[in-house]
């Protein structure tokens, strides 16, 4: 089982409703390096959907989606 890796950025958006969370990871996009890994928590169910979206069609890398305790976590490797 391979491991998450650890995220150079999170972004805490837990309790605030779309478009808040993708907003937050697009600004923590913007200042990452590439290479860097984006982990955005999110109390959103929409980001479920929305931020992988997003992730694909900025040809990013979609690390994972993961239901935790109470939040999401999306996690994104930037590549361009």
């Amino acid at each position: 089982m391979e491991k998450e890796p650890k995220p150079a950025k999170i972004v805490d958006v837990r309790g605030t409703i779309c478009p808040g969370a993708l907003w937050e990871m697009l600004i923590a996009y913007k200042d990452a390096k590439v290479g860097d890994v984006i982990a955005v928590y999110s109390s959103d169910p929409s980001v479920k959907e929305d931020a992988p979206a997003w992730v694909s069609k900025s040809q990013n890398e979609l690390v994972g989606v993961y239901d935790r305790k109470g939040y999401y976590e999306i996690m994104m490797r930037k590549t361009k």
